[in-house]
């Protein structure tokens, strides 16, 4: 990581930009733009845990750098609908409640639906592609652009310091199931026009090529619905509004209904179909509780769950934890792609499906999935139309935005003016030049239940310890004024041995570890507990080579 240097003030006539989040990372996708002393910000979005995070429910951007600014944000534009770009509004929106929220109609409407979970009614202006609002000092321009879910819109933002164009998650897929394409035509004008900072997804930089259409992954969902002898499960993101609409079409056409499953899924659709974006045919829909009086070989199930959530309905079914018991004969499709990070989860319940009988298709064995990315043709077409003149690749690890800063340069972009930032990075444009001119020292914010930021990095390590290594406690009673053991040492294990009975060779070495540091004047509980945790903790890692939690607690008498 990038040493921490505060930036300097904010000249005047300089635009600010600052990466609160998705730089190294897909997820929690967050910018800030300043100007004149007023914020802009670009997404507010979650980056979902890992197997690391133990118990974590979200992690959200570090809102600390606005924190005691919150009265000068003049709007949160949010590009699309999906959660590692909306997830963390209704966090932002608990810190101060008059914040506008500027999006497109269905975009709006996932937020205001997530929003009403945190009895939070926010203010909304809904634009779209085409339109001009000025918002403070910005001067904002929304383009369309095409994604995985529909309503996208990269938003260009022109300042007298210079015009940033921020795309948010786009393709160029030329054959879009809802005849939406990414508008070049308003990307050829800006570039005329001139684009100072072009910050541009990188999630598929590396990946060489074009992102195959939508269109190709109807026909083998038909295919596999068609064949299917008994019940069918379809697994995807809950925003996923085009992959539904292909079930939907096949379930229909093969005399098969659809049930719904998981509560943000139901919730989305229905958000979807009431505004338009999703077409349901005729009778095709049906109650998951009357589902199961139909044959199985007339049931399709739309459900979350395709990243191997432990609570999401898929995983709960692997593990038979669900009332629907998947078995011989029974089909489920993973429609979706992996997230980084979510590999060993999927497998998991893929395998889990498998062993139950199941027949269990998914990107790797099928073409069940297209990514809602552009990948590096398409990057290169953006490049040479815009023709920007600087680049800060967003949205990616590492790899990604490396990738993306190559592809920029092998266009004429000079090295120099391709900035390969990390959260907290800040960047001033001024005459034309983007440059860094400071790095803040941003952390990680995790939601665990009610909690928000309340769990630290520390606290994950202990879980982590005590999930790996397990726990060992000890139990000593002292007499206050000697220091001699008056009763014990009582150890007693979780996760570490068989049997108590291991620690017996180890508590005469307490006792006598304890009646040295008596010996030595040594009368405080803290330090007499830690005479405790190291004795029993050197000879744990040297005899049952391990290292877990060890909680002391001595006890005076």
């Amino acid at each position: 990581m990038t040493n921490p240097t505060n930036p300097p003030a904010l000249q005047p006539g300089t635009l600010r930009v600052i990466p609160l989040g998705g730089l190294g990372e897909v997820g929690r996708n967050m910018t800030v733009f300043e100007y004149e002393g007023k914020l802009l910000v670009v997404d507010c979005g979650v980056l979902f845990p890992e197997e690391h995070h133990p118990g974590v429910d979200l992690i959200l951007p570090d809102f600390e750098p606005i924190r005691g600014r919150l009265d000068d944000i003049v709007g949160v534009v949010l590009t699309h609908g999906h959660e590692d770009h909306i997830g963390a509004v209704p966090y932002l929106l608990k810190l101060t409640r008059d914040i506008p929220l500027i999006g497109s109609g269905l975009t709006l409407a996932l937020v205001e639906a997530k929003l009403k979970e945190h009895r939070i009614k926010p203010y909304t202006l809904t634009v779209r592609e085409g339109q001009h609002e000025k918002v403070g000092p910005f001067d904002l321009e929304f383009i369309a652009v095409n994604h995985s879910i529909p309503d996208a819109l990269a938003v260009a933002i022109r300042t007298p310091a210079g015009t940033a164009l921020a795309t948010g998650d786009f393709k160029m897929d030329q054959l879009p199931l809802d005849g939406r394409i990414t508008d070049l035509r308003s990307f050829a004008r800006l570039g005329e026009e001139g684009v100072d900072l072009f910050l541009v997804d990188s999630t598929n930089a590396d990946v060489p090529g074009f992102t195959p259409t939508e269109r190709s992954i109807g026909p083998v969902l038909d295919q596999v619905i068609a064949k299917a002898p008994r019940r069918v499960v379809v697994a995807s993101f809950s925003s996923h509004v085009h992959r539904v609409q292909q079930v939907l079409d096949a379930a229909h056409a093969h005399g098969r209904r659809v049930a719904f499953l998981g509560r943000s899924m139901v919730r989305n659709m229905t958000i979807a179909s009431d505004l338009g974006y999703l077409k349901v045919p005729e009778g095709v829909l049906i109650d998951y509780k009357k589902a199961k009086d139909l044959p199985d070989d007339r049931i399709v199930y739309m459900s979350t769950g395709s990243q191997g959530e432990p609570m999401a309905v898929l995983s709960r079914m692997a593990n038979l934890d669900h009332a629907i018991e998947p078995g011989p004969g029974d089909t489920v499709i993973l429609a979706s792609s992996l997230i980084p990070g979510n590999e060993n989860a999927v497998y998991r319940v893929i395998d889990g499906l498998t062993k139950l009988g199941a027949t269990v298709v998914h990107k790797g064995n099928a073409k069940v999935h297209v990514s809602g990315h552009a990948a590096a043709g398409e990057l290169l077409y953006c490049y040479n139309i815009l023709r920007p003149r600087n680049v800060l690749p967003v949205h990616g690890e590492y790899r990604h935005l490396m990738a993306n800063a190559k592809l920029a340069q092998d266009t004429g972009i000079p090295s120099e003016r391709t900035i390969i930032g990390e959260n907290g990075t800040v960047v001033d444009l001024r005459d034309g030049v983007a440059s860094v001119v400071g790095q803040l020292d941003l952390g990680f914010v995790y939601v665990d239940g009610s909690s928000v930021g309340e769990i630290t990095d520390a606290d994950l390590k202990d879980r982590r310890i005590l999930g790996e290594e397990g726990f060992i406690s000890v139990i000593v009673v002292v007499d206050a004024s000697t220091g001699r053991v008056i009763s014990g040492p009582e150890v007693h294990a979780r996760g570490v041995a068989e049997d108590d009975s291991v620690f017996d060779d180890i508590v005469p070495k307490i006792t006598a570890a304890l009646a040295e540091a008596a010996g030595n004047g040594v009368r405080d509980n803290h330090a007499l507990s830690q005479v405790v945790r190291r004795t029993i903790g050197r000879w744990v890692a040297q005899k049952l080579r391990r290292r877990p939690m060890i909680v002391p607690l001595v006890i005076e008498a």
